[in-house]
């Protein structure tokens, strides 16, 4: 949990990071360096950057820049994060756009009512991608622009529980005891949503087979205080598209009176170009709300989202709020207030760039790329657990065969590839089915068949390499992964919360974080030396 930071105390801080004793030596450095030509020849260079408070005085641009670049290098690189959905390539004149309205405060509509605008179009277009009916002028869709599927989530859970409550308030029942169904497989956003939010979570969990959603064990999980169904088009285990159309067609053949909200924030620009004909979205008349992630396969740097509603019906008045101390009356519907509006305008010109055949070629390479990796991985032995042929994300989820009795597990394989600089992880499976582990490579724009075939190059050497060693050396070199991953959580985590185990999503966090910290340790220690990453040691998220 490296989000929620910890404030170190101030024996701790003044300790700092160096080593015993080095404090007391005393580096003489001339208090009128601030002008010289070299940023190393300036007492800054032989400093410790603050950490924990603001210093007093100071610091040249020049200096401030390329100091915290340097510290900027020990990230990975974004091209080979093969773990994220996140965007990491734009074009250089969509990168100007954005740069250029970085001052713009998105919620200002009246100082900015042209980027507002924007919005409405983008908003207007990714309604229509989703066939949201628009023969009425009383009954229109709406939506709006988020920071990012979690916040469009939010709030679609939040209007499905409000219109819940309206309705029972009005039959005179109770409505203390709101209930939401999901996959087991859900992102972790949907227990957050639940938890914070005061929504009982029913699960229709996976199994070793099926790790979607059963339609039918999902509706037979309704009662009279469910808000809703939740239904994933691109799962975050497996890239997989869950069945909307069978849950929409047993709810209206069973008379339930029970919403769906679709969360495509990672296949909502998918499906429609790979799969358009495809049954998902507003065509279902149980489908309410939609959510997207535009920084996923909207092909724009994080973050943004957006949320459609079918029309007013279910989106509850009293949720949307109406302000005027920005110089015009306006409606708000956030959890948050001010944003950028860099990634509504990126989004605005990836839509009108590319166009439906642009965002149609793209998918469909990535669906061929996917498809080419999938089948090079069968190659060399292992068994693919995502769908091809764009029946899902295009991605590929993999794990080692059980039956050739490997001494090493995906997360060794996962570590042997980290050392190359790759981040490919390693996770178990969600509940009910977590002694599954698996791999997951996500094939965004930027990675072509030529980067594919390295990839599949480094695999097979990473499969070399742990099969020379014996089982003796692989359990060692986990033992080592365990004490010093361990070490370094602990440093980053606020310890009130490093026992945390209601969370069941996102174990991928976890792996890519540890896989990170131990390949910057690792650097100390020399390239000769590898070890095996074993997730189970992490003890957590």
């Amino acid at each position: 949990m490296v989000h929620l930071a910890s404030v170190p105390s101030d024996a701790t801080a003044r300790r700092g990071s160096v080593a015993e004793g080095i404090e007391k030596l005393d580096f003489h450095h001339s208090a009128d360096d601030e002008g010289t030509a070299s940023v190393y020849g300036s007492r800054f260079a032989a400093q410790e950057l603050p950490q924990h408070e603001m210093p007093e005085r100071e610091m040249p641009k020049e200096v401030a820049y390329r100091m915290i670049r340097d510290d900027l290098t020990l990230d990975g690189n974004p091209m080979l994060n093969l773990a994220s959905f996140v965007t990491t390539y734009m074009e250089e004149e969509v990168e100007k756009l954005m740069a250029e309205a970085l001052p713009k405060n998105f919620i200002d509509y009246e100082e900015y009512p042209q980027t507002a605008e924007i919005q409405n179009r983008c908003v207007s277009m990714i309604a229509r991608m989703f066939n949201a009916p628009t023969h009425s002028d009383e009954e229109t869709a709406m939506g709006t622009s988020t920071v990012g599927s979690s916040e469009a989530i939010m709030l679609g859970v939040l209007s499905m529980k409000r219109r819940w409550q309206n309705k029972r308030k009005a039959e005179g029942k109770d409505y203390s005891k709101p209930n939401i169904i999901m996959n087991s497989a859900v992102q972790v956003c949907w227990e957050k949503a639940a938890r914070y939010f005061e929504v009982e979570e029913r699960y229709s969990f996976c199994t070793e087979d099926r790790y979607v959603i059963d339609p039918e064990e999902a509706v037979n999980l309704v009662d009279e205080n469910t808000i809703g169904i939740c239904a994933i088009i691109g799962t975050t285990y497996t890239g997989e598209y869950e069945d909307v159309k069978a849950i929409n067609d047993l709810l209206v053949k069973k008379n339930i009176d029970c919403p769906i909200h679709v969360d495509a924030a990672s296949g909502g620009f998918v499906a429609p170009f790979v799969c358009p004909e495809l049954p998902w979205d507003f065509r279902l008349e149980k489908v309410v709300s939609i959510n997207v992630s535009g920084h996923k396969y909207g092909l724009v740097y994080p973050g943004v989202g957006w949320v459609v509603w079918r029309s007013p019906e279910f989106l509850p008045k009293e949720l949307v709020f109406n302000i005027n101390y920005l110089g015009a009356d306006q409606a708000s519907f956030t959890l948050n207030f001010s944003k950028g509006a860099s990634q509504v305008i990126g989004q605005y010109y990836q839509m009108i760039r590319l166009g439906k055949r642009g965002y149609r070629s793209i998918m469909m390479n990535l669906t061929h790329t996917a498809d080419y990796l999938a089948a090079n991985l069968e190659q060399l032995g292992f068994i693919i657990m995502s769908k091809g042929g764009g029946q899902g994300l295009p991605l590929v989820a993999f794990r080692l065969d059980p039956k050739k009795g490997h001494h090493y597990d995906e997360f060794a394989v996962a570590h042997q590839l980290r050392e190359r600089g790759w981040v490919v992880p390693a996770y178990t499976m969600a509940p009910h089915s977590e002694k599954l582990k698996l791999m997951r490579v996500v094939v965004r724009e930027d990675f072509s068949r030529a980067r594919c075939d390295t990839l599949v190059k480094d695999i097979k050497l990473a499969l070399q390499t742990l099969n020379d060693m014996d089982k003796k050396t692989v359990a060692s070199h986990q033992e080592h992964v365990k004490k010093n991953t361990t070490a370094t959580k602990k440093k980053n985590n606020h310890p009130h919360y490093r026992k945390e185990k209601h969370s069941h999503g996102d174990e991928i966090l976890l792996t890519r974080w540890l896989l990170h910290r131990h390949t910057l340790s690792a650097r100390t220690r020399g390239p000769d030396q590898h070890f095996q990453f074993n997730a189970q040691s992490g003890n957590g998220r």
